[in-house]
């Protein structure tokens, strides 16, 4: 079994290019062929595939009792999954948005969270979690959000959030080789669907063999000197567009892509404030009580006299509007991003 070894910019040219969507396809499959206790179920992951392309192809190749749609019934089939694992097999089960987590609450966080704890460490749950977050296409309140500090907020779960496909692929492998509850969370918006194209970031090289990504180890995405850019998902290539485009004004930021949530690799985010001095968090989540909070107050605990000046972006308190120009307000967007960088640098 590889680990990671190199950064996606060392990759050789005899590697391909993979989607986002294609690359946690690849990393199932692996999977699936070398466990038979490794299978799949979740709402629509069969003939359709996956919503978002998260599991296309896998129902021709391991047929319907290892790729499974499931009722419309959330508590069951995640509870189904808990079991199964408790049992000794590996399962992944989708939830098709994150937001419809609260159905199923009771499974997720009682049971699937806490029963290694609440059995004296007499089993473990290995299953894997995934799920759809954010917004950026016009869904609503009940299909945009992200979530990532509600399950970050809740022990007993690791939490993992891809931004490439060199990454999500690494990542899945760790996820469903783990002897713990993994949520494994991906952003609609770079999973590389014709409908809803993805920029250009997220579609990289990609080794044909398998390889792990070490859970709690950042990557730091682009090095800088000036400002230090927090971030994960989706707004790890809108924090790169942004700071790109600051090049030519002499602010040079760096931008650290969290990867994991739980664990959180601290030391990764101090290193960098304690160079630049400056620190933005920027999170596709609701700003109170949130991700963003929670870096700030590690980053003023651990590097507080390297520390002159802090900010952050998130999601205002409301739900996600529908209206394009309205989501459009409310997440944060490139522009926000360069223009609080140049406060920062100022």
């Amino acid at each position: 079994m590889a680990t990671e070894s190199r950064d996606v910019t060392e990759a050789t040219e005899t590697e391909r290019e993979l989607t986002m969507s294609r690359a946690m396809v690849e990393a199932i499959a692996w999977e699936m062929r070398n466990d038979e206790d490794v299978f799949l179920m979740g709402e629509d992951v069969a003939d359709y595939g996956g919503i978002f392309s998260s599991t296309t192809g896998l129902l021709d190749e391991f047929g319907r009792d290892r790729v499974m749609d499931v009722p419309i019934s959330e508590t069951a089939y995640l509870g189904a999954a808990v079991g199964a694992a408790q049992a000794g097999m590996r399962p992944i089960a989708e939830l098709m948005f994150v937001d419809f987590f609260g159905v199923a609450m009771d499974q997720i966080y009682n049971n699937m969270a806490k029963n290694t704890y609440m059995s004296g460490g007499s089993f473990s749950v290995p299953m894997v979690l995934t799920t759809a977050v954010g917004g950026t296409y016009n869904d609503a309140g009940q299909h945009s959000q992200t979530l990532y500090g509600t399950f970050a907020h809740l022990p007993g779960m690791k939490v993992v959030v891809p931004s490439t496909a060199y990454d999500a692929k690494g990542l899945m492998h760790s996820a469903i080789r783990d002897d713990d509850p993994v949520v494994y969370m991906f952003h609609k918006r770079l999973m590389g669907l014709g409908w809803m194209p993805s920029p250009s970031g997220p579609k990289t090289a990609v080794p044909k063999e398998d390889y792990t990504i070490p859970f709690g180890e950042a990557d730091i995405k682009r090095p800088g000197d000036d400002v230090t850019v927090v971030t994960l998902g989706l707004h790890v290539h809108r924090a790169l567009d942004a700071a790109s485009r600051l090049e030519d004004d002499g602010v040079d930021a760096e931008v650290v892509d969290l990867r994991t949530l739980v664990p959180l690799d601290t030391d990764t985010i101090l290193d960098s404030v304690r160079k630049t001095g400056k620190l933005l968090v920027v999170d596709e989540d609701y700003q109170s009580f949130g991700v963003t909070g929670e870096i700030i107050a590690r980053a003023a605990e651990g590097a507080l006299d390297d520390l002159s000046a802090v900010k952050r972006l998130a999601i205002p308190d409301v739900p996600i509007p529908y209206a394009r120009p309205l989501e459009d307000e409310v997440i944060p967007g490139t522009e926000g991003i360069a223009e609080t960088i140049r406060e920062l640098h100022e």
